[in-house]
């Protein structure tokens, strides 16, 4: 399960530090691709594996499978952490999560989200209105 908000930047080859709390278990690879808010999702290499099972027990006759797995896929690269913890982010994943310098990793369960660091801001002070509201719809009566 990943955790918490952790604020690295972008080097100048695109390399980002993942949180090394997480190393071990990330030391399997990587899989980065495009999240929904103009996000990256970073999964490791299991749990991408465990998604594409599922997307492909998903019928292929259903157009939004077909939409959704064409631009899942098509974006995904598969990393490795280099000896220092560091992963780079190709350019095309960088430019449509417009990630710049200064970045948010937040944990979010089963993957890691990379988000650039003043879009995350704003995400998380417009939802935190919600926060409360949306607790009844996604958890009911588990709080």
């Amino acid at each position: 399960m990943f955790l918490g908000t952790h604020t690295p930047r972008l080097d100048q080859k695109g390399r980002l530090f993942l949180p090394a709390k997480y190393r071990d278990e990330l030391s399997g690879g990587v899989v980065i691709t495009k999240g929904q808010e103009r996000c990256l999702y970073v999964f490791p290499a299991k749990e991408f594996a465990r998604i594409t099972d599922s997307l492909a027990q998903a019928p292929v006759t259903d157009r939004t499978v077909r939409d959704y797995s064409r631009v899942f896929f098509a974006g995904a690269s598969d990393q490795t952490c280099d000896s220092q913890g560091r992963v780079t982010v190709p350019a095309p994943l960088r430019a449509y999560a417009g990630l710049t310098r200064d970045c948010a990793v937040i944990g979010a369960n089963t993957r890691l989200e990379i988000w650039d660091a003043r879009s995350w801001s704003e995400y998380e002070a417009e939802r935190e209105r919600e926060f409360a509201d949306l607790a009844e719809e996604v958890l009911p009566g588990v709080l």
